[in-house]
């Protein structure tokens, strides 16, 4: 009975707190949705003085088998109990067993048989049964050589300690494993293997390769929620010391420092190298010459790459004899960093042109926009997808065979290279929890990536950020749309939920809502609190208000807690001026109004078919009344008038003759979501202005409002919204008089698919140089 009873308060409480949030007002505080302030995160949204988080450093012996297509490795890990708290246990990420024969990403994901499929789609069904994937532990030993106990559950093992880790205690820990690399053109996924059939060589990009360490925190404890695939990586900060052991001509791409360069690299490559540090230029470190020789020589034997990264929570690479290989130095208020570039032959004509000028222009936008790039390298790899860890991240971007592509390409290559150079910032340094919060580092980084396209060439042809580009997304059906605010693993429409919305609000609020120096101020200080911690959606919040003095828990309510959209619509406008008592000039306009509301049809059909009244037959019948009319101007009416007049102040005289217009006009948000109100005046001599109205206008009528403009001129049309800033979903009813906006359609046409990163054979240069 007490159990049932608990249960019964908790459905309650759940229940009357669900109710609360639906009733609440649009403009009511949040306060009671976000976290408590406390000694480690206090209310203005920085870290608090008793603030803590975890360590784990690592180093590695790793080696990568190009013939079995198989990573072999063996760790030491040192993890350091900064919290309050004795751990009895702990917890490790063995990401890659989302590839395992047991793994719950096949099992838990919805599927349903096309009228079409292809072997690959049918493959995939079932879970690439041929494949062997997941991390093979071999050996886990404490520092003395001594077996550990622990327990696999999925994508997380628990290792059991013989005694509690005490607060300021470390514990060091060794464990052996491999796993065999997906083939990520059939696959899949973050990392795997791209293998060329043309040469018979791999470009390997090594991720989630190693087992990590989960984040214990302040607010949640252990955070091991599984990984099944969207969710991705909460990790702590470190050192690393990595070996990278690969066969003897391939070049490595890494994160952290080369630290043996002069038993890896030849002399005229470390000349190069030399060179390209105050190059204003990329400088070819391995030229395409040099790559393409090393695509047919294929050397025996292996090479050991040394890598050391301080303070980072993750590591990756790249590997490949293929790579060509390029850098160049990039200022830093002070501090030279290297912007460096791999790829593949397949690659050369944009990449060389392009990569690493991309990511020397990123790594400025952004350490202005948050904080200084801490790092000395950041690089860019060709590998056939988009992904980011510290220091080096994954792209796309590959010419048609004959060296010529489409803008589509061009312009996807350099939005994803920003984006995921960009991803240092978010959420490698501010490093939010991506299993959880997916918007934390997507979408900010979508957010500053739109900002960088937009300075890298006028009319950048951004995907994500425009206002525009969201309405599609926002007024679709509800039941297929889930709020910014929700666990990633259950996000639908993952690109537009994690990406766009949270890019699309942050600019509005930027350029609409706070101004560009406000909201400047408010993200760079939170960047510059967070960094390198561990920041929760509260934090941010908290801070962007903190450090600014605007109240916009109205702005994350309807942006980020709903799935509300934008819908403001002009319902009618009344047009009014003042009565100026002059009765040659308001006598007659009287009379016009009642001759044009008196106006029925009756009479002009009566003059058409010849009827003659009475009154006219018999005009004796007139009298007074047949000449009289009440707004005739007489002596009286002109007395009164100057009387008036005479009463007047300067001030009234001048509001009276001043010939000013009164427009109430009644806005209705039809969206749910509150905006301010953006509205364009045309007027009919042809010139115009705009007038912002703040969205607290509907903080006590959120979904009808009036509001009265004054002009001296005549308005020929009023217009919401008229530059596209809010994502408003329905620009007709933004109108008055109301106008059309035709709407169009293009027929079909199938098209041939190429693989994803390379330009379609098809594009506009190959076209332009067939002419």
């Amino acid at each position: 009975m007490r159990r049932l009873l608990i249960a019964g308060l908790m459905l309650f409480g759940f229940t009357t707190v669900a109710q609360q949030y639906q009733n609440q007002g649009k403009f009511e505080q949040l306060d009671y949705i976000l976290r408590s302030p406390n000694v480690y995160r206090t209310a203005s949204g920085a870290p608090g003085h008793m603030y803590w988080q975890q360590r784990a450093d690592y180093k590695i012996d790793v080696t990568l088998d190009e013939v079995k297509n198989q990573i072999k490795g063996s760790e030491t890990i040192t993890y350091t109990n900064n919290s309050p708290d004795d751990l009895t246990y702990l917890w490790v990420q063995l990401d890659q067993n989302m590839r395992a024969k047991n793994s719950q990403s096949y099992t838990s994901d919805e599927s349903t048989v096309p009228d079409r499929a292809t072997e690959g789609t049918i493959d995939a069904m079932m879970g690439y049964p041929d494949y062997d994937g997941g991390h093979k532990i071999q050996k886990l030993v404490d520092s003395q050589g001594k077996a550990m106990n622990y327990t696999i559950n999925y994508t997380m093992m628990r290792i059991d300690l013989e005694k509690p880790l005490k607060a300021g205690e470390s514990i060091s820990f060794s464990i052996d494993w491999y796993y065999n690399i997906n083939d990520r053109a059939r696959m899949g996924g973050r990392g795997g293997y791209d293998y060329f059939d043309e040469d018979g060589n791999t470009v390997y990009t090594i991720t989630q390769w190693f087992p990590r360490m989960a984040v214990y925190n302040d607010f949640e404890g252990w955070q091991n929620k599984q990984f099944l695939g969207s969710g991705e990586f909460a990790l702590p900060f470190g050192d690393y010391e990595v070996n990278i052991t690969v066969p003897a001509d391939h070049i490595v791409a890494s994160t952290g420092e080369l630290q043996n360069a002069d038993e890896i690299l030849t002399a005229a490559q470390k000349e190069r190298w030399e060179k390209s540090k105050t190059s204003e230029l990329p400088v070819l470190i391995v030229n395409k010459k040099e790559a393409e020789k090393a695509e047919k020589s294929k050397a025996s034997g292996t090479k050991t790459w040394k890598y050391k990264a301080e303070n980072v929570r993750d590591f990756a690479f790249g590997s490949s004899r293929k790579f060509i290989w390029d850098a160049m130095g990039v200022d830093i208020e002070g501090r030279t960093v290297m912007a460096m570039s791999y790829y593949p032959k397949e690659a050369w004509g944009l990449w060389d042109k392009y990569s690493t000028r991309v990511v020397a222009h990123t790594l400025k936008v952004y350490s202005r926009m948050s904080i200084p790039y801490p790092y000395p390298v950041a690089i860019s790899v060709e590998a056939a997808n988009g992904m980011e860890y510290p220091m080096i991240c994954f792209n796309y971007g590959r010419p048609a065979p004959d060296g010529t592509y489409s803008a589509r390409t061009k312009y996807g290559m350099i939005g994803v290279i920003i984006h995921e150079v960009g991803h240092n910032f978010f959420p490698m340094i501010v490093n939010s929890d991506e299993r959880q919060w997916t918007w934390m580092d997507e979408g900010l980084n979508s957010f500053l990536q739109f900002i960088a396209e937009q300075e890298w060439e006028p009319n950048y042809p951004s995907r994500r950020g425009p206002a525009g580009n969201i309405v599609s997304y926002m007024k679709g059906d509800k039941t297929n749309i889930r709020p910014i605010m929700t666990n990633s693993e259950n996000v639908i429409q993952f690109g537009n939920n994690a990406y766009g919305k949270p890019a699309t609000a942050l600019n509005i609020l930027r350029e609409t809502v706070m101004g560009r120096d406000l909201f400047d101020k408010a993200f760079k200080t939170y960047s510059e609190r967070w960094a390198f911690k561990h920041p929760t959606p509260t934090d941010f919040f908290r801070t962007m208000e903190d450090a600014s003095a605007v109240d916009l828990d109205w702005f994350w309510r309807g942006w980020f807690y709903s799935t509300d959209h934008v819908d403001i619509a002009i319902e009618n406008v009344q047009w009014y001026k003042l009565d100026s008592k002059n009765p040659d000039v308001e006598n007659k306009l009287k009379k016009e109004k009642r001759d044009s509301e008196a106006y029925h049809v009756t009479p002009d059909k009566n003059r058409e078919e010849g009827v003659v009244t009475v009154v006219e037959k018999h005009p004796e019948l007139k009298d007074f009344y047949n000449n009289w009319d009440e707004y005739d101007v007489t002596d009286s009416d002109k007395k009164a008038y100057k009387t008036f007049r005479a009463s007047l102040s300067a001030k009234e005289k001048e509001l009276i003759d001043g010939g000013y217009n009164f427009y109430e006009i009644k806005f209705e948000n039809k969206g749910g979501l509150v905006m301010p109100i953006i509205l364009k005046m045309s007027y009919t001599d042809g010139s115009s202005e705009t007038v912002h109205v703040p969205a607290e206008i509907w903080r006590k009528h959120e979904n009808e409002v009036s509001k009265v403009f004054i002009t001296k001129k005549e308005v020929a049309q009023f217009q919401i919204d008229p530059k596209r800033e809010t994502a408003d979903v329905d620009e007709e009813n933004n109108y008055w008089p109301p106008r059309s906006i035709p709407n169009r359609f293009e027929l079909y046409q199938r098209r041939e698919s190429t693989p994803r990163g390379q330009s379609p054979a098809d594009n506009e240069m190959s076209r332009a140089n067939r002419k």
